[in-house]
Parts: structure tokens; C-alpha cells; sequence
């Protein structure tokens, strides 16, 4: 039997066939024209679903399920969209019916998009064979997923997990969400962005020359990679802003380990793409912050393993939980 997992976005909705081995057989993206009625995207899903069927030369009949990796708060009993900023129309959505009506398939599951990451790394990714994880998304904000006694915790509304809004600096930043301060607006990539922004705007007005201008001018724009290529090339400016930008990553993995204390903590999204280094380059401080350090044991803190297939993946498992 087959599953098909669709990574809903609020740009691109992707549709792929996972296979018993989780692998993807078969994949296929459309946009999503986010300010569209409701129905009209459930409806290119189910369509969606069809093709990579037909792609792949399989019948609709040998899928066992399809599961929505989702921004926004996804009610996984009822199969409902409660609330999705990027989607407007997506406001107490029966998504799973909906999507079920123009596909033949007897069970269409839905849950939030980091969730479905953190399970897919629990049945087929970094975290496999354990039964408490935590997985964090660093891309343009901080997704979070928590995985307890192998059940997917995201509280008696569905809205939890959101680890990126846990404030790290009082009244610090303004954050997206309306708060000061969250973890968010220091760890995501995005907050990496404007971090080397404003370091290129000091050195500019100081006269100090830092090799992440001239990336910028090569490239024509600064990226979540502009800091970390010029700190290995060993730019001092560079240097400066991977070093403020790791201290708040690791004080705020810290805080998610010190809370969870689970065996697995995967890191995921664009930033995860610096790799084993990213780690190593974290755990000194995150050593010298967790609670009982040297005495208990320690959780493995690794790079997530379904990188950017993981919502399709992760959808695609949600029949497993």
C-alpha cells in the first residue's frame, strides 16, 4: 500500500506517494493562491492527489490514506483547520472532508506542519525508534513539534507546541505573533536576515569593510547563508553575527531540553542546512545550560533527516500515528 502526504503552504502545496519504505515514489507542486474560497484549494489538493497518481501509475484504490501537513492550528480529531494566518479562508475548515469528496480514499488526516515534521522524524527520520522527541523548524519563523510517549502533544485546543513564541528577552523585539521577545524573532532565519542587515549598516557607517558586503553584491541579496559563508572565510564582521545568532539558538534549545528533557532533538528548516558543524558549534553553551548536565544522561541533538521533503513525508505518515 501506498500513502500520499500534500505539505500545504501558503505559496506551494505539494503532493507526493510514500511507499511502505517511506520513500517518495512520485511528487508533483501547484501553487496555492492563498486568498482563494476554502474550496477551491481543498479541491486542487484532490486533484493534486489524482496526478501523482496517475504519474506514478497507481491506482487510487492502492492508497491507503492521504494526510495534510498544514501552517495554522489543525484540529486532528475533527479534521478541521481551526485557524491559518497564510490562508485566510481556512477559518473552522473541514479540510479532510473536503479533500476526501474529490479523492476516493477511505481516511484523509490533517495536523499542523511542524507536528507532522517531528512524526515523520519519528517514524522514518533522525528521531526514528524513540518514543520522546522535540523537533524545532528555523526557517522564516520557529516551528515546533513535540513528540511525548510517541504521541504528538499540541494541547486541548490544538495550538500548542509553538516553542517559537516562548519570550527569551522581555520586552525585547516585536515579534509577528504581537509579543516582545519571542525566541522567534532571534532564531529564525529570518531574524538571522535582519541580524546581518544591521551588522552591514554598522559596518557601512563605521567604514569597516566586511566580506558580507561583497556577497551581497555578488549574489544580490542577503540570505540565512550570507553570515555563516563569510564566517568561514573568515570575515570578523560575519563572525560577529553567527556568534549573537548561536547564543540565542542554544539558549533557547536549552530552555525546550531543560522543560522535555527528550532523547532526540532534531533541528530542521533552511538553517539546518550548516549541517553536523551547526551542532557542534552549539553545544558547548547548550552543555553549560541544561539541568543536570553530567549526571543524567544527555539528549542527542541532531540535523533532522527529511529535510525538505518533510511535510510530504510527515502528511504522509500521519495514518501511523
Amino acid at each position: 500500500m501506498y500513502r500520499i502526504g500534500i505539505d500545504l503552504g501558503g505559496t506551494n502545496i505539494a503532493a507526493g506517494i510514500v511507499n511502505d519504505a517511506f520513500e517518495i515514489v512520485c511528487k508533483e507542486s501547484i501553487p496555492t493562491g492563498a486568498e482563494r474560497p476554502a474550496m477551491e484549494i481543498a479541491a486542487d489538493m484532490a486533484a493534486l492527489c489524482h496526478k501523482v497518481c496517475e504519474k506514478a501509475g497507481i491506482s487510487p484504490s492502492d492508497i491507503a490514506s492521504v494526510g495534510i501537513a498544514s501552517p495554522g492550528i489543525a484540529n486532528h480529531d475533527e479534521g478541521v483547520i481551526e485557524y491559518c494566518c497564510n490562508i485566510p479562508a481556512f477559518r473552522q475548515f473541514a479540510i479532510c472532508d473536503a479533500v476526501k469528496a474529490g479523492f476516493p480514499v477511505d481516511h484523509v488526516f490533517v495536523e499542523n506542519d511542524a507536528n507532522a515534521a517531528a512524526w515523520g522524524e519519528v517514524i522514518a527520520g533522525a528521531a526514528k525508534g524513540t518514543a520522546n522527541s522535540i523537533m524545532i523548524t528555523l526557517g522564516t519563523g520557529v516551528g515546533g513539534g513535540i513528540i511525548i510517549d510517541g504521541k504528538v502533544i499540541s494541547g486541548f485546543n490544538y495550538a500548542g507546541a509553538e516553542l517559537g513564541h516562548m519570550v527569551i528577552s522581555v520586552d525585547g523585539r516585536p515579534c509577528g505573533c504581537g509579543r516582545k521577545g519571542c525566541w522567534e524573532a532571534y532564531s529564525s532565519a529570518t531574524a538571522l536576515i535582519r541580524m546581518t542587515e544591521e551588522k552591514l549598516a554598522e559596518c557601512e557607517a563605521e567604514g569597516r569593510n566586511t566580506a558580507m558586503a561583497a556577497d551581497v553584491a555578488a549574489k544580490g541579496k542577503v540570505s540565512g547563508r550570507t553570515a555563516f559563508d563569510c564566517m568561514r572565510a573568515g570575515d570578523p564582521a560575519a563572525t560577529e553575527v553567527v556568534d549573537i545568532y548561536l547564543h540565542y539558538l542554544a539558549q533557547g534549545l536549552s530552555n525546550i531540553i531543560n522543560i522535555f528533557q527528550p532523547e532526540v532533538l532534531s533541528i530542521g528548516g533552511g538553517v539546518s542546512g550548516e549541517g553536523q558543524s551547526l551542532i557542534e558549534a552549539l553545544l558547548p553553551e547548550i552543555r553549560r545550560e541544561v539541568y543536570g548536565q553530567g549526571i543524567v544522561k544527555s539528549t542527542d541533538i541532531r540535523i533532522a533527516a527529511l529535510k525538505n521533503d518533510a511535510g510530504i513525508i510527515g502528511g504522509a505518515v500521519l495514518g501511523l500515528k
